[in-house]
């Protein structure tokens, strides 16, 4: 019988195990382990109907020694405390790897936002963020868009946050409209920093761009971005898969007019072209060359892990791949690009936010891509030097450099008191 999928004990197996491979103590990295602050709040909710609903939200900061808290609030049936913390820590591992001074924090509420009116949504969100308020600030914890949340909610948690203060606090967000302080080229920032990871992989492994075929689990953001991004560039699209169910064509899709169809809130299943319909574990067993699970976590599991054929897989979701999994990936020769370095883009155009809120200042399109491609690449070659020296694989060397960038910075700091 597979085991209940656990993300907070699956992030645990993996600290550990770098941990170990970095030759450190418990005692160097025990308080990793253990989220700094969890905050679970009940939020009351008048609905259009005149009835009141009580939902349940989180917000967890796990570490804040490399700075303050940063992460996305997600809106999903199936949020939970477990998973939260999860998030939160794969942040802090994240945003150490990116090296940009942030630690990790996640937050959510336990809703399908399909379900609810524009009004019920806008207040649940207003009262979230009113309930959450004690602990953040825009130096202490930044919330950003995530699963189901996008530029519109991070506005109005903005405008909540600042009708508090008395006056606009644009830094207390990231991912918001460009017209209240938003970053040019934030929008696209996680599909474009998958896209230029793979870029990176491909020349590593000297491969060419040009006719390498590509499968996608997940349209959204990230997912949806990075295929259209990676179609444009030359890669071939050749399976996309999303709530709906999945859709190939070895002929490739293009993504331009596929992109434009789904935006307009149809779904993949709804979509006429030359391919066939299948389910999402057909395109993760497609003949590809790179599989990107883009979706939730959990996608590549110990019941579907040994039916993929990819070359590499590049990890768009946070924690898509269990340890087990990783195990039967790691046999069988595929190269995981893990979440941590891979869908790391957009925490670092989310800090390039913060950093021109900050300094009252807006950076053109074309300075927010070229600094994010000089991060990533620079990510990238960090990873795969703690990979290569340490003979393993390149989560365990994304994890190894995360972890050790933050104990060297607590031990700089010491402890208090």
């Amino acid at each position: 019988m597979e085991k209940t999928y656990n993300p907070y004990e699956n992030m645990l197996h993996v600290l550990e195990s770098a941990a170990k491979m970095l030759g450190l103590e418990e005692e160097e990295y025990v308080v990793l382990k253990y989220p700094e602050r969890e905050l679970r709040v009940a939020i009351p909710v008048k609905m259009d109907d005149g009835s009141l609903k009580i939902f349940e939200g989180y917000r967890v900061q796990h570490s804040c020694i490399r700075g303050p808290s940063k992460g996305g609030i997600r809106f999903h049936q199936d949020a939970n405390m477990d998973e939260v913390k999860a998030l939160a820590a794969w942040m802090s591992f994240k945003c150490a790897v990116a090296d940009i001074p942030y630690g990790g924090g996640k937050g959510g509420i336990k809703v399908d936002p399909r379900t609810l009116s524009k009004g019920e949504l806008e207040r649940l969100t207003r009262r979230f963020t009113a309930r959450i308020l004690p602990i953040i600030g825009p130096e202490q914890d930044i919330p950003a868009p995530d699963v189901n949340t996008n530029a519109e909610i991070m506005g109005w948690m903005m405008d909540t946050y600042s009708m508090f203060q008395g006056y606009a606090v644009p830094e207390i967000v990231t991912g918001k409209p460009v017209e209240i302080g938003g970053s040019l080229g934030r929008g696209e920032a996680t599909g474009r920093g998958v896209m230029i990871v793979a870029n990176e992989l491909l020349k590593n492994h000297n491969k060419k761009v040009e006719g390498t075929r590509v499968a996608v689990i997940g349209m959204g953001n990230v997912g949806g971005v990075a295929a259209r991004l990676m179609h444009n560039a030359g890669y071939k699209i050749v399976a996309v898969g999303d709530i709906s169910g999945g859709y190939i064509d070895e002929n490739g899709i293009d993504m331009n007019e596929l992109s434009e169809f789904l935006s307009k809130k149809n779904l993949v299943k709804d979509y006429k072209g030359n391919g066939r319909f299948c389910t999402t574990d057909d395109v993760i067993a497609c003949d590809c060359d790179i599989l990107i699970p883009a979706a939730l976590e959990n996608q590549i599991n110990i019941r579907n892990a040994d039916t993929v054929k990819a070359s590499y897989i590049i990890e768009g979701a946070n924690g898509p791949t269990t340890v087990e999994a990783d195990g039967i990936l790691e046999k069988k020769g595929i190269i995981v690009v893990p979440d941590i370095l891979a869908n790391s883009g957009g925490v670092t155009v989310s800090y390039f936010e913060w950093v021109q809120n900050r300094q009252g200042i807006a950076w053109t399109e074309e300075e927010v891509n070229t600094a994010l491609e000089k991060k990533m690449v620079k990510a990238f070659n960090d990873v795969l030097g703690f990979a290569e020296g340490k003979n393993t694989s390149m989560r365990m060397g994304a994890y190894m450099c995360a972890i050790s960038r933050i104990v060297t910075a607590h031990k700089i700091r010491g402890f208090f008191p």
